[in-house]
């Protein structure tokens, strides 16, 4: 019986080898061809993914790079515009200023000259009365004096002894 048993046990265990080399010849034609097939598949859209998300985050750095200069040059255009409006601004208030004094020392200057030519002629006008006063004041003073012919004779005389006298 122990024979019986070992050829059986024999036997059992032939089988099962036998079963178990054809089972992974199977498995390895129909299973783990297309298991390994997917898994490197896999392995290699992990692979793709990860070379892509690098890539991505390296783009990501260039933009953000890129955008930090773009917006450190609009910064200094927009401080060189600045500049450049303030310099303009007091650019125009200076010259404004300089007009303004200009017009100003333009309106003094005439506004004096007008005085001055009004003094003058205020004072021509003023010499003209006292002249007119003083020859009617004369006028009447002669008249007075010589009224009567005796005054003038004697007028005359008084006018011939201070000639003769110088």
């Amino acid at each position: 019986m122990e024979k019986l048993i070992n050829d059986f046990s024999f036997g059992l265990f032939f089988w099962q080898a036998l079963i178990l080399v054809v089972l992974i010849i199977l498995l390895k034609k129909f299973a783990w061809k297309p298991i390994l097939d997917s898994l490197n598949s896999r392995e290699e859209g992990i692979k793709n993914a990860l070379a892509s998300a690098e890539k991505a985050k390296m783009e990501m750095q260039n933009l953000q790079a890129d955008n930090e200069k773009l917006l450190n040059e609009a910064r200094a255009q927009r401080d060189a515009m600045l500049k450049e409006a303030r310099e303009l601004k007091e650019k125009i208030v200076s010259e404004a200023a300089t007009e303004a004094q200009a017009k100003a020392d333009k309106i003094v200057a005439n506004a004096q000259v007008v005085i001055e030519n009004e003094k003058n002629a205020a004072m021509v006008d003023l010499k003209n009365q006292v002249a007119t006063l003083s020859i009617e004041i004369a006028e009447k003073v002669i008249r007075e004096q010589l009224s009567t012919t005796e005054r003038q004779h004697k007028l005359v005389e008084d006018m011939l002894a201070d000639v003769s006298l110088k």
